[in-house]
């Protein structure tokens, strides 16, 4: 990453956000997942401006890496009235992430291989 006002994603980013594009993952997920692993903790308004996503694209995606298991996310309450702040960190190492995503797509591609014999069993029987 480089830092402008705030961290931003770099090049090197930008490439990883599109391998993740390919192998299915949505830009918004992999753009925030990427942002959150390479600081310790980030607001959500960071994200915002590091990845260039707008306020409904970051909550979706963070809501997902929560979901995963992948991120946390602790509420910081304001002195003043107000919403609180969403503070995320990430929950393992993003190695594992990698591992499990990769998991994922070796079953998706076994499940395709299946699917396609089983095509193919069913042209020939006719």
């Amino acid at each position: 990453m480089k830092r402008k006002n705030s961290l931003v994603l770099d090049e090197k980013d930008d490439k990883a956000v599109q391998i993740f594009t390919e192998l299915g993952m949505p830009k918004n997920l992999a753009k925030t997942l990427l942002y959150v692993y390479q600081v310790e903790e980030c607001r959500s308004g960071d994200i915002e401006q590091g990845t260039d996503l707008r306020q409904p694209e970051v909550s979706v995606a963070t809501q997902e890496l929560r979901r995963r298991g992948w991120v946390t996310k602790r509420e910081l309450k304001k002195k003043a009235k107000g919403r609180p702040v969403h503070i995320y960190k990430p929950a393992t190492h993003l190695s594992d992430i990698l591992d499990a995503f990769g998991q994922e797509k070796l079953k998706e591609v076994e499940r395709i291989k299946n699917d396609i014999s089983e095509l193919k069993n069913l042209i020939r029987s006719r």
